[in-house]
C-alpha cells in the first residue's frame, strides 16, 4: 500500500516535532498499528538524520495557524484582499502552508548544521597548524636534521628529518633557550631519532626566535642539567603565516 500525500506530510511533521501533543500521541499509536505510516516515518527519520544531533524538538503553539491567518489578513492590501470563498479554500488546504513551514524548518536546520560543521572544520585545521616552526640544522654542513612545531594549545613536537646515529650508551637530548639569563632547559630525551612530543608545560609559552637544539649526551641525560655534548642540530622558531 502506498501512503497518500497527507500521510507523508503528517509523518514528516511527526519526525520534525511539529505536531501538538495530542496529534503527536495519536501518531505514536499509529506507528504500532499502521505499517505504511511507520515505514513513512522511518523514511523521514533517515532523511533528517543529519539534523538529529543538532536540533531540539520544536512544538508550535496551538494557535499558530490562527495567528498566521490573522497576520496574513492584516498585512494584505485592501485592494488585493481575496474573496472570502477563495481565502477559505486556500486556508482549508493546510498542506501547502505546512509544506512551506517544513521547507523553512529544514532550510534553517541545514544552515545551522553547515555552520557547525564549518566552524568545527576550521577549528580542527587551526589545531593542526603550528603557530611557530623551527628548522634545526647542522652548523657545519647546513643540513636540516629536524623540525620543531609549536601549536596554539601549547603542544610542541619534534620531527627528525634524518636518521641520527646514536652510539651505545649515549642519547639525544633536546633543549630550548628563551632567555639567556635563565639558560637552556631540557625538553626531551631520546634513545634514537623519532617523532616525539616535547615537554614545555612548565616553561613559558613558545615565542618567536626561541632556540631549540639537539645534543649528544650520556644515556641518562646531561649530568649537569646543561648541554655537555656536541650540538648536532639547532635552530630558532619563526612564526608561521
Amino acid at each position: 500500500m502506498t501512503p497518500d500525500r497527507d500521510d507523508r506530510l503528517h509523518a514528516a511533521e511527526f519526525v520534525l516535532g511539529l505536531l501538538d501533543a495530542e496529534t503527536h500521541a495519536t501518531a505514536e499509536r499509529r506507528l504500532t498499528t499502521d505499517p505504511v505510516f511507520a515505514r513513512e516515518v522511518a523514511v523521514w527519520q533517515k532523511h533528517f538524520a543529519a539534523f538529529d544531533d543538532t536540533a531540539d524538538p520544536v512544538v508550535p503553539a496551538d494557535d499558530l495557524w490562527r495567528r498566521i491567518e490573522a497576520d496574513m489578513a492584516a498585512a494584505a492590501p485592501a485592494a488585493q484582499v481575496a474573496p472570502p470563498g477563495l481565502l477559505r479554500r486556500l486556508w482549508n488546504s493546510l498542506g501547502a502552508l505546512r509544506i512551506a513551514a517544513l521547507s523553512g524548518t529544514v532550510a534553517a536546520l541545514a544552515f545551522a548544521t553547515v555552520a557547525v560543521v564549518t566552524v568545527r572544520h576550521a577549528q580542527e585545521v587551526a589545531a593542526r597548524k603550528p603557530v611557530y616552526v623551527a628548522i634545526l640544522v647542522d652548523d657545519a654542513t647546513r643540513q636540516a636534521g629536524a623540525i620543531v612545531n609549536a601549536f596554539a594549545d601549547g603542544r610542541v613536537e619534534m620531527i627528525p628529518l634524518v636518521d641520527m646515529s646514536v652510539p651505545a650508551g649515549r642519547a639525544l637530548q633536546v633543549w630550548t633557550l628563551w632567555n639567556r639569563e635563565v639558560g637552556p632547559r631540557s625538553v626531551g630525551l631520546l634513545d634514537r631519532a623519532r617523532a616525539t612530543p616535547l615537554d614545555l608545560q612548565r616553561l613559558p609559552t613558545t615565542a618567536n626566535d626561541q632556540l631549540f637544539e639537539i645534543t649528544l649526551e650520556p644515556a641518562g641525560g646531561s649530568p649537569t642539567g646543561r648541554p655537555t655534548g656536541p650540538i648536532l642540530y639547532k635552530g630558532t622558531t619563526t612564526r608561521t603565516l
